[in-house]
């Protein structure tokens, strides 16, 4: 199998600095929740040995033509929420790092019919797994006002949520809104401010709702405390304000989802985290300036203790 060029699918954001953080033994096991265009993942090999493994993750399809044939790498073609079940089918109890690169690859956005850039017109879709789920079409004709509101206000900080809730509800009762031009058609008499960045925040509200991704993220932290092993390094990467703040309270809090009642210490944690770095890392500006997408990413670090 040809080596898979990383950058013609996805420039990899932080990548010397999300595998340094990983703090990598030569010859342990590692997860990447996040395959894309492998490149995190061609990082994290060239510092493993003969008796490294890594365990890479991606939902979307595409990201499978992007493999390369090394011996040490297992794919699993599925969300990474599903971590620590396809960890026990593969016989893994503990890992010694996990890297989560969140967001959308630069392939999702630049190819058209995934739906998922204003760039272009193609059918409303936005699911990061083409193979199942609803499309964001579906999503938006069984979705309530509510539901609607909350998904513009939380994900995409939309100044005009409610105005906006009721006016695409109303519409798509008397008219189906199918394709990224019938979505901006119908709501261009109230975009607010620059139509750019008004368009991008309504589209990042729905692909997130479409792929319930803070869900996947609250699941895969939850999971990922008792996976690893003691001195273990979890490293996510965010691009949205709300999944920053998910990871830097889970550390915060020691990741202490789970009890144990003691007879003699009474209750107490079972596993723990906690922040290597008390604020994110950043992409420095020769990289923003390189990789503009990158602008917006910040990285933390916790340690499993």
């Amino acid at each position: 199998m040809p080596e898979a060029q990383p950058s013609s699918y996805h420039i990899p954001v932080l990548l010397h600095e999300a595998v340094d953080a990983l703090a990598i033994r030569p010859n342990g096991i590692y997860v990447d929740c996040t395959f894309g265009g492998g490149g995190h993942a061609k990082e994290i090999l060239s510092r493993l040995n003969e008796n490294g493994r890594l365990i890479a993750f991606d939902q979307d399809p595409d990201a499978q033509a992007n493999l390369t044939a090394d011996t040490r790498l297992t794919f699993i073609p599925h969300n990474f929420r599903h971590l620590s079940r396809f960890m026990r089918l593969e016989g893994i109890q503990h890992v010694d790092g996990i890297l989560a690169d969140l967001g959308v690859s630069s392939h999702q956005f630049d190819e058209p019919s995934r739906g998922f850039s204003i760039r272009f017109d193609a059918p409303l879709d936005m699911r990061m797994d083409t193979t199942s789920g609803q499309t964001a079409a579906e999503w938006i004709a069984h979705a309530s006002v509510e539901s609607l509101q909350w998904i513009f206000q939380e994900y995409g900080e939309v100044t005009n949520s409610r105005t906006l809730a009721a006016l695409i509800h109303e519409q798509s009762q008397h008219q189906s809104i199918r394709t990224i031009s019938d979505l901006k058609s119908v709501i261009e008499p109230i975009v607010k401010g620059n139509p750019h960045k008004y368009h991008a925040q309504v589209f990042q509200a729905l692909r997130m709702a479409v792929n319930d991704e803070v869900g996947a993220l609250k699941e895969l932290l939850d999971q990922s405390v008792p996976l690893l092993h003691t001195g273990g390094r979890l490293v996510v990467i965010t691009f949205h304000s709300i999944e920053d703040r998910l990871v830097k309270q889970f550390l915060k809090q020691g990741g202490e989802h789970e009890q144990s009642t003691d007879p003699l210490f009474g209750t107490r944690a079972v596993d723990r985290m906690q922040p290597v770095n008390k604020k994110p890392i950043e992409p420095s500006d020769e990289e923003v300036k390189r990789n503009p997408r990158s602008r917006s990413a910040r990285l933390r670090v916790g340690v499993r203790i």
